[in-house]
């Protein structure tokens, strides 16, 4: 492998502008041929057909063509909270009539009170030919709320917009904001830190060139591959995009940048040491991009349309981000030589008793003490996470409390109607053999669903006139369709009610939003019994291949496995336990597998690649820990506070799902730097010794090694093994 590693260094330190320039030529041809790919923020779109609720959907479709779904509720009440007279409500019926509407929305039904007569909602359905889910169809929800401004003017209404279409709208708008927040925090946080760490003008604004063409190919191929194997594209898909390609780039610009830097402090001369750092931290770099490239790519093997094109999704980006470490990066340090580092003149200097050599010292000294300590505290976090309660309520998480849509929903609720009235929940009663349903046995069925508690209320059944075997009751749940109670009525009672109620050869579908949201649920327990240990085997089997060891990718999945626990237990103490929310979103698990396991397995490999390393140079277990902890400590230090950071900006994008992902992700990322890579793995390779790399002995010294201990910033004999030394360059101050 070293071989391999060896000749692509040569190749980019010798040959720089052709890789720069392949680089650009690629980027242009991808980006030029890209297709165009449209988000859909619709959970049904996710699911595949053997679920209930897109059965039931898909007889609804056949037998009800002319079945509008919910489009838009409009909500009015009084602005002086008196109660509506017969004048505000012809009033309102004389606005919604009169309103432009555009060719996303159908029929406008008339006012219906509340019991208590404090509002009014008028519901407008969706076009027969709309999707409910195009861009264009969000922005006439802001014609929309803009005409009903100006018509309710001087009226002594207040009026507000909520329904399906409006809260997608809502929804995402507040995913714009999140991308330009979180895209603003992540380039300042970039910036800012590596002009702190390497001060170096060059080097801070490095990632954001490099990135930004990484990003371009990434997103060109991303909508290739949706294009090809049409997959769903998720809007949420772009902001974590943005954090995965600045941070793991960042994270490998590191890794080779702060070898590079060694192999000068060392004396080697400047295309020398380019092709050194590959050969050095290239097996590394990509090993580690290959465990994190197959940790998102397993993701399809999920049930969910949003896993299957998201795990594709971060998986191409990765896979780009990593080549681009071992040719783009390595091409573009080698141009820029000594104006690399500009203005600094200390990166010359080789530290002296530098924290991260102290530290690996009494590491080296007391491993017992720091691999019972870090692993006492990765268990005592991961006690909470059994505590861990899912929440479905994915509306109210994915946008801001104070959006139209959630306000109005807000009203009505406080006005006296059912928050499901919004969007009704349907149930879909289908005879299996064909033949007509009786009148009787669906009115029966109906009375029977109106009984289950829940259910606020249920229209009148409709037999469908061109296929009588199907018929449609419509339910108004008592809460909000998409909030955990609405999910739980229907999963505990109103799907069990259904089915028992259904007449002898028919079968009974809940479909709608929370109907989605239930089997949602179901699908992701069975994600999660079948992605993790799938990724964990394969993840495992990379480590093993790469140490050459059966030993130590047992006690490496086990850290980043407590580091998952004490992640996930962090989220809940934080959120459940002193903010007092009732749930975390059900979301959070494969978010923090996605992140958290996949980059800190990252961490784990440069820290052990550094371990074999320093032991290959002849070093005892204990001494090649210290050695290991000094010299990757700082690589590991730098990319785990610039990727905690970008996930942290998360935290500022103003709605619930975010601020938890933020927190969760940015916490986990800091374990896995600073507890799991910087303490538990080396401590327990300092512990358990030649034992560690059983049985391939990944720590003795290749044929032809000197085996010779060598301090930081001594010269290199001309026969070191690697990149003959050649003369090196004068320096220059710029």
């Amino acid at each position: 492998m070293n071989r391999v590693f060896r000749g692509l260094g040569h190749l980019v330190a010798q040959r720089p502008w052709w890789v720069l320039g392949s680089w650009v030529v690629f980027a242009v041809l991808v980006v030029a041929t890209a297709p165009t790919v449209t988000a859909t923020t619709d959970q049904a779109d996710f699911l595949p057909n053997s679920y209930d609720s897109i059965k039931g959907y898909e007889l609804i479709e056949d037998a009800f063509p002319q079945q509008e779904q919910a489009g838009a509720t409009i909500v009015f009440d009084r602005s002086d909270g008196a109660a509506l007279t017969e004048q505000d409500l012809a009033k309102i019926g004389e606005i919604t009539q009169s309103l432009q509407l555009g060719d996303a929305f159908g029929t406008v039904g008339q006012p219906t009170p509340s019991p208590s007569n404090e509002a009014a909602i008028v519901n407008i359905g969706l076009a027969p030919d709309a999707t409910g889910q195009d861009p264009e169809e969000f922005e006439q929800v802001a014609d929309l709320r803009e005409d009903l401004d100006e018509a309710v003017e001087g009226s002594g209404l207040n009026e507000g917009v909520t329904g399906s279409l409006a809260q997608a709208y809502d929804q995402t708008q507040s995913g714009q904001n999140a991308e330009a927040i979180v895209f603003v925090a992540t380039i300042l946080l970039i910036v800012v830190l590596l002009g702190i760490i390497f001060r170096s003008v060059l080097i801070a604004f490095m990632p954001l060139v490099l990135v930004g063409i990484v990003s371009a190919v990434a997103g060109g191929l991303i909508s290739m591959v949706e294009k090809a194997f049409d997959l769903n594209h998720d809007p949420s898909t772009s902001v974590i995009l943005i954090v995965v390609l600045f941070g793991i780039g960042t994270d490998y610009i590191l890794f080779f940048l702060y070898r590079y830097r060694e192999a000068r402090r060392d004396g080697i001369e400047h295309r020398a040491s380019v092709a050194r750092s590959i050969e050095r931290a290239g097996e590394a770099i990509a090993s580690a991009g290959g465990a994190v490239f197959v940790a998102f790519m397993t993701l399809v093997l999920s049930t969910l349309g949003i896993f299957q094109s998201i795990g594709p999704s971060l998986a191409i980006a990765v896979a780009v981000t990593a080549v681009a470490a071992l040719t783009l990066v390595p091409a573009t340090v080698t141009v820029l030589n000594r104006a690399l580092f500009w203005p600094s003149k200390k990166w010359r200097e080789p530290p002296r008793g530098t924290r991260f050599a102290a530290v690996g010292a009494s590491l080296g000294r007391h491993p017992v003490r720091y691999a019972a300590g870090s692993g006492a505290f990765l268990i005592v976090l991961s006690v909470f996470a059994l505590q861990f309660q899912p929440s479905f309520d994915l509306g109210e998480s994915s946008s801001a409390s104070d959006v139209e849509s959630a306000t109005a929903t807000a009203t009505m609720e406080e006005k006296g109607f059912s928050a499901g009235a919004t969007d009704p929940t349907p149930i879909v009663l289908h005879r299996n053999d064909g033949q007509a349903l009786a009148e009787d046995a669906v009115a029966t069925f109906s009375e029977q669903i109106a009984a289950v508690d829940g259910v606020g209320q249920v229209t009148d059944p409709v037999i469908s006139p061109d296929n009588p075997s199907t018929a449609m009751i419509m339910t108004i749940l008592e809460n909000d369709s998409a909030s955990d109670a609405a999910l739980a009525t229907v999963k505990d009672d109103l799907r069990p009610a259904a089915d028992e109620a259904a007449p002898e050869g028919t079968v009974a579908y809940v479909a709608g939003t929370a109907g989605v949201f239930v089997d949602f649920q179901a699908a992701m327990n069975r994600d999660y019994s079948v992605v993790f240990p799938v990724a964990a085997v394969i993840i495992f089997l990379i480590l093993a291949v790469l140490l050459r060891s059966l030993v130590a990718p047992w006690y490496l999945m086990l850290s980043v496995g407590l580091g998952f626990a004490a992640t996930l237990g962090a989220a809940v103490l934080v959120f459940q336990n002193i903010k007092g929310e009732e749930g975390l979103i059900f979301l959070l698990p494969i978010y923090i597998y996605l992140f958290v396991v996949a980059l800190g397995t990252d961490y784990n490999i440069l820290m052990v690649a550094r371990l074999r390393e320093e032991a290959r140079d002849g070093r005892s277990p204990r001494d090649a820990a210290a050695k290991a902890v000094e010299h990757a400590g700082p690589t590991i230090a730098a990319a785990g506070v610039i990727l905690a950071g970008t996930f942290a900006s998360l935290m500022l994008a103003g709605n619930s799902l975010l601020t938890t992902m933020g927190f969760a992700v940015s916490f986990g990322i800091f374990i896995a730097a600073f507890v799991m890579s910087m303490f538990f793995t080396p401590a327990l390779t300092a512990l358990l010794g030649h034992a560690a790399w059983w049985p391939g002995h990944g720590d003795t010294a290749p044929p032809g090694h000197s085996g010779e201990k060598r301090e930081p910033g001594e010269p290199r004999e001309p026969g070191d093994p690697g990149e003959p030394v050649r003369p090196v360059e004068p320096e220059h101050s710029s």
